[in-house]
């Protein structure tokens, strides 16, 4: 089963759900796709979708799923790496009213850059994207909460009397 997870941003994002049922159609995608769809208002024959669910239900989604494709938020790509998925990551874009801000675009290129996602930048290339998920080896995550923690107990200690 392929899960696809828009969040729970407030701005339509069909954009995605667009491609992923093209390459249903395509025969691209031969697995069930499931999509959390948030407050996108959008009704497939090809995706089973469902708006928000309790976070445990949403978390054995994950754990059950092949592939993850998700929005660019950092809590849904966080979701599918720590339990060892591989992840296509697609930004929601200003320029599209899926966004505020382009700051997903950013959050996708630190991943990518460090070797834990694949990205969808293009809408029509997911295909190809979809033939990288075969060979590509993510890296496997590390959180560095841990330095963080440090650093802000370190900097509690210097500056509060």
């Amino acid at each position: 089963m392929i899960l696809v997870t828009l969040g729970t941003q407030d701005k339509d994002f069909s954009r995605l759900l667009k491609a992923v049922e093209k390459q249903v159609i395509n025969g691209n995608i031969k697995e069930k796709v499931i999509a959390q769809v948030g407050t996108t208002k959008y009704k497939s024959k090809y995706i089973e979708t469902f708006d928000l669910i309790p976070t445990d239900e949403f978390n054995q989604l994950i754990q059950e799923c092949s592939l993850l494709i998700t929005h660019g938020g950092v809590g849904s790509i966080l979701a599918g790496l720590n339990a060892n998925k591989t992840v296509i990551a697609a930004a929601r874009l200003v320029k599209y009213k899926e966004h505020v801000n382009d700051h997903q675009l950013q959050i996708i290129d630190e991943f990518v850059k460090d070797g834990y996602i694949l990205a969808l930048k293009d809408f029509d290339q997911l295909d190809k994207v979809l033939k990288k998920v075969k060979t590509f080896k993510p890296k496997k995550y590390k959180s560095n909460n841990s330095n963080f923690v440090s650093l802000i107990e370190e900097f509690i200690e210097k500056n509060v009397k």
